[in-house]
């Protein structure tokens, strides 16, 4: 996968580039002065990274992508729009990200914008997120449209981004590497799923939650969730996670370092330590809390939450 480098002040040698490594375009110079487009681009596979420049203002139209997209302004604005949505502008703070589907315009890529593309096949992004989940990807993935790259999340993922595109650009680079190559790519687009809001956001984050544990201990940590007063056995929670006791005793040790009724009584104890702040003593009782979190041994209950919580139910409900 070596990396291409083009100069060129010529539109039909600049519209075929993007073409041919991005998509079919059709491309306006709004600048009258003399310009000078400067392409550097690497296609490793299901990614296609571009340290790109024009020289002068553009506008360019791309239908539709058919592939998930990010563009970072790593120097002035670019102005966007894809569908129906409203125009938007990408700068060296909030990058623009594109979806498969709709048509795509740049309204103006400004002159002295030069922009990192990250174009990411749409087979691989879902194949990726499958694998972090687990579990088959329904409907599409719906990145949202902007990715804060100022800080957080955004931000690592753009060093990363930048760090592979530099690395591209090297003859002997680490990204041509036929093994560690591969998960360098894959990281960038795991890392893209976790930095960015999409609709499968809150199935990924509780997954987290869970270590990545296999399937049937995160039917049984769901089922704990979603109804953490029911008196749960260690069959009952078997039975939902379709496995034996035995097995689900092992994958909670493995995967959550601890037994399936010790993780119940932790998610009961927060569930009535959250109820406990947010409630007064004229509105309840340690009791009804107690009671109403799965607890019926008030002496055992109030052993466990100081030795949790450093301080007695009772006082978290005064405080």
């Amino acid at each position: 996968m070596p990396a291409i480098k083009m100069t060129t002040s010529d539109v039909d040698e600049a519209r075929t580039m993007l073409g041919k490594h991005f998509y079919s375009n059709s491309l306006e110079v709004l600048s009258p002065h003399p310009w000078t487009a400067a392409f550097d681009i690497t296609s490793a596979g299901v990614i296609t990274l571009g340290d790109l420049r024009f020289g002068a203002d553009v506008r360019i139209n791309f239908g539709e992508l058919g592939a998930y997209h990010v563009d970072v302004p790593l120097s002035g604005e670019l102005a966007w729009r894809q569908g129906r949505g409203d125009a938007m502008v990408a700068t060296p703070g909030s990058a623009a990200v594109f979806q498969p589907a709709g048509d795509t315009t740049l309204e103006r890529w400004q002159g002295d914008c030069r922009l990192l593309a990250v174009k990411i096949d749409r087979e691989a992004l879902e194949r990726e997120l499958a694998r972090m989940l687990d579990e088959p990807v329904g409907p599409p993935v719906r990145l949202a449209p902007e990715l804060d790259i100022s800080r957080g999340p955004g931000a690592t993922w753009l060093r990363l981004a930048r760090l592979l595109a530099a690395d591209a650009a090297e003859e002997q680079g680490l990204i041509r590497h036929p093994v560690l190559g591969r998960q360098l790519m894959e990281s960038l687009v795991s890392g893209l799923l976790l930095a960015a809001p999409h609709n499968y956001r809150d199935a990924l984050d509780n997954h987290r939650s869970g270590l990545a544990a296999p399937r049937a201990v995160r039917r049984a940590v769901e089922a704990v969730r979603a109804d953490a007063a029911r008196s749960f056995t260690v069959a009952d929670l078997a039975q939902i996670a379709g496995v034996s006791s035995r097995s689900l005793q092992d994958g909670f040790q493995r995967y959550l370092g601890t037994s399936p009724m010790a993780y119940l009584r932790e998610v009961r104890l927060a569930l009535a330590h959250q109820q406990l702040r947010e409630a007064g003593p004229e509105q309840t009782s340690v009791t009804e809390i107690a009671y109403r979190c799965g607890f019926v041994h008030l002496g055992r209950f109030a052993a466990v939450y100081r030795r949790r919580y450093g301080v007695s139910p009772s006082q978290t409900l005064r405080g």
